[in-house]
């Protein structure tokens, strides 16, 4: 008898290590194939401040693709302004008051980018003066006489949306503040952009600094056409580093990178008075849509950027015609 139950303990041992074996394995597995990031390879992360448009998707919250009723007469759009273009021939599917003038808050920093791109020498170091590490809200941090490439500079200024690196690169730029102002508007006029006069190359809230949802269109879809700047504005996460500050991370603002199928970029904003404010793009096959939500809300302003993106992506030119009503018979 005492044989027959340490034989009977022994099974059961072998049975309890056979069905533990494969979650060991599937551990190890994760462990042996986790990457590190080229941040986090460098050293200790410093983890960057929230910013009012830089909040996480909260758990289990997805931005699918909405279903747009093929009959709808109108986009229910929170935002004040919007529009909707095809990337390829400029070609608009959707407006809403996308010629009054709005504020741009950060989304002005694609002109910013598109200036400094269209500049070159990217490898060429920006030293940080006073001046720019005064430059506050969403920020990097940087101080004076720390150094940056140009090329640095753009993802600090894209993905992070750093006010501070705006300063120091319009700045580096065009010798001042408002040289670099009278630059991005005189490219702006080139660009036909009509209804838009910037002050500054952050957003960074100004009476005299506002463009249209269509103006902004135009200078996204003018950006969008350089390389760089498309790999730039669709990166999800960046290694920065700095002398005063030391390593971290960069993580994109704009949420429909992980969230809507397709979207390769452009560039989150927020101010008071602004609100919030979207540009985005997708590329579906062969059809890639710009999409401009301007003075929206929080929720308002991915829900309408998903149903703009989604309206283009789907080829639609226009919205149906609300359904005739057919007269009563007086009786």
């Amino acid at each position: 008898m005492a044989k027959s139950v340490r034989l009977s303990s022994a099974v059961l041992l072998l049975v309890m290590l056979a069905a533990s074996w494969p979650l060991t394995v599937e551990a190890a597995k994760r462990k042996s194939t986790s990457k590190k990031s080229p941040a986090a390879a460098a050293g200790p992360v410093k983890p960057s401040p929230p910013a009012p448009e830089e909040e996480l998707l909260p758990p289990g919250m997805k931005l699918a693709v909405p279903d747009i009723p093929p009959d709808l007469a109108e986009l229910p759009l929170a935002a004040k302004g919007a529009i909707a273009l095809d990337e390829f021939t400029g070609q608009v599917v959707y407006e809403k008051n996308a010629d009054e003038p709005q504020f741009p808050a950060s989304t002005t920093k694609i002109m910013t980018a598109l200036l400094v791109i269209e500049e070159g020498s990217l490898d060429h170091e920006v030293e940080v003066t006073l001046e720019d590490s005064k430059v506050g809200e969403s920020s990097l941090e940087i101080k004076p006489g720390d150094r940056f490439t140009r090329l640095d500079g753009l993802y600090g200024l894209m993905l992070k949306s750093a006010n501070d690196v705006a300063h120091a690169l319009g700045r580096d730029n065009a010798g001042s503040i408002e040289a670099f102002a009278e630059k991005m508007n005189r490219r702006a006029r080139e660009l036909g952009a009509t209804h838009t006069h910037f002050a500054n190359p952050n957003g960074l809230h100004d009476p005299q600094h506002y463009t249209s949802p269509r103006d902004l269109a135009l200078i996204a879809r003018a950006a969008m056409q350089q390389p760089l700047f498309r790999q730039i504005v669709g990166t999800q996460f960046h290694g920065w580093s700095i002398a005063s500050t030391g390593p971290r991370e960069l993580r994109n603002h704009n949420r429909l990178l992980w969230a809507f199928p397709g979207c390769c970029g452009v560039k989150t904003g927020y101010t008071y008075p602004a609100q919030q404010v979207l540009v985005s793009a997708a590329q579906w096959g062969c059809r890639e849509c710009i999409a401009v939500i301007m003075h929206s809300n929080k929720p308002g302003i991915w829900d309408d950027s998903r149903m703009l993106l989604t309206w283009g992506l789907e080829g639609r030119t226009e919205p149906a015609a609300a359904p005739l009503q057919t007269e009563t018979a007086v009786k």
